[in-house]
């Protein structure tokens, strides 16, 4: 069983809120997935139309930005000497740079009119598996290395980064974040957020979010 939080006695670094943007990617990658699968729908259509589609590309370009540029180096320093490590460290680097243009493209593929009808499904297969193969290399072999090798400061500060590029968005991110999420999840993450936002949150952001409904008529069962 992976180790989800419990900033423990022995030390062990609280990863909470990494596990709850995997798990929020792989909900919504479960949706994608969903409308390419469907017959009775073109799925750029459907992508067109759905919020969550917005929503899931902005958590990842926030995730992967944060750990290139503050959790990567940080490991990476802490890793002279290792070259079997090193070499980890450099395929999830690779992952995310090959995904990067995956969303590049299905972006663009979206907003041309003059696209080919089944290059966006196309284009979400493969971040469909891209995406959820990183994840689960991601889990099973970098994080542990990062469990292992991170002191307590460096990864607070990889969370304050995390934290400070999802602030602008987070009215729209943050609910979408926890959605589905167990009790523990949640509590954990809000406790980190001043007063005044978790009442935001709990008040404005949540309610709004639920009005929204991402992926609507194209939610997977």
């Amino acid at each position: 069983m992976r180790e989800r939080s419990k900033k423990a006695m022995d030390g062990s670094l609280d990863m909470t809120a990494m596990y709850a943007m995997h798990d929020a990617l792989r909900r919504d990658l479960r949706h994608v997935a969903h409308i390419t699968s469907r017959a009775d729908r073109d799925p750029g259509e459907a992508l067109r139309a759905a919020e969550g589609w917005d929503l899931l590309k902005h958590g990842l370009h926030v995730h992967h930005r944060a750990e290139d540029d503050a959790l990567w180096p940080a490991l990476r320093g802490n890793l002279a000497g290792r070259p079997g490590d090193l070499a980890l460290l450099e395929a999830m680097e690779a992952e995310h740079a090959a995904l990067a243009p995956l969303v590049e493209a299905l972006d663009h593929a979206l907003s041309d009119s003059g696209a080919p009808q089944q290059l966006p499904g196309d284009l979400a297969d493969s971040i469909v598996t891209g995406l959820t193969g990183h994840l689960a290399h991601e889990e099973e072999a970098a994080l542990p290395l990062v469990q292992e090798a991170v002191t307590q400061k460096q990864w607070a500060h990889f969370c304050q980064v995390h934290a400070e590029m999802i602030h602008s968005s987070a009215p729209r991110l943050l609910p979408w974040l926890l959605d589905g999420a167990d009790e523990h999840t949640v509590t954990r993450t809000l406790a980190s957020l001043p007063r005044p936002e978790r009442q935001a949150y709990e008040h404005q952001w949540l309610p709004a979010y639920a009005e929204l409904d991402p992926w609507g008529a194209t939610r997977a069962p």
